[in-house]
């Protein structure tokens, strides 16, 4: 059975990775040269490579334990992203204007957490714990006003929002992935010292 392990691939490794996101673009070249292009899906999906971080025996070590508890592809994880980790650009602290959750309608309770990209809304379902700030037109809210689930990325406030109040949030965040192979190709070069062939990871954008 497959699950989601609530735990962090090492983010030491992380800082090594390359990739980012991909989209898939169906295109239909008609004869004239014009073209027919099509997105099946929504959102994109990153990938990533660890390999460039993994430079010591030890470091092999803690990837094979690692890659052995998520049996492969199997079990997902969290992912640091070190390009796209936050509410607000890297080098900035989230605040709790960063990104617009919804408005209040008088009922409604729960809101997804969401980072915006220029009109593409990607929900976030695993803040980092502590991270997230909440705005109520402006206004920081925090527990008990407020609670926050760090597994799906969920707010549910204790009394619903008045309608048209503005309801906002910052946080960092993890990406949901698997490893995109059951084969760990490993090399010890010499003491002390290893080598890995790739090390892909594959994002799970609704997970």
């Amino acid at each position: 059975m497959t699950e989601f392990h609530d735990v962090r691939f090492p983010i030491s490794l992380a800082f090594g990775a390359s990739g980012g996101p991909e989209f898939i673009t169906q295109i239909t070249q008609l004869s004239s040269g014009q073209e027919y292009r099509n997105a099946p899906h929504a959102l994109p999906r990153r990938k990533y490579d660890a390999i460039a971080g993994v430079k010591s025996h030890e470091q092999l070590s803690e990837i094979m334990e690692f890659f052995v508890s998520r049996k492969g592809r199997l079990h997902s994880f969290r992912f640091f992203d070190p390009f796209d980790n936050r509410s607000c650009s890297i080098e900035r602290t989230p605040s709790p204007l960063d990104q617009t959750l919804g408005q209040g309608d008088g009922e409604t309770t729960k809101f997804q957490l969401v980072k915006d990209y220029d009109g593409l809304t990607r929900p976030i379902t695993k803040p980092l714990e502590n991270s997230v700030v909440i705005g109520v037109d402006g206004q920081s809210v925090s527990p008990p006003d407020v609670a926050i689930d760090y597994l799906t990325g969920v707010i549910t406030f204790v009394s619903p929002p008045t309608p048209g109040v503005v309801l906002t949030a910052g946080f960092s965040f993890d990406t949901v992935v698997r490893f995109d192979t059951d084969f760990l190709d490993m090399t010890l070069e010499d003491f002390g010292a290893g080598q890995m062939r790739s090390l892909p990871m594959v994002e799970l954008p609704y997970a």
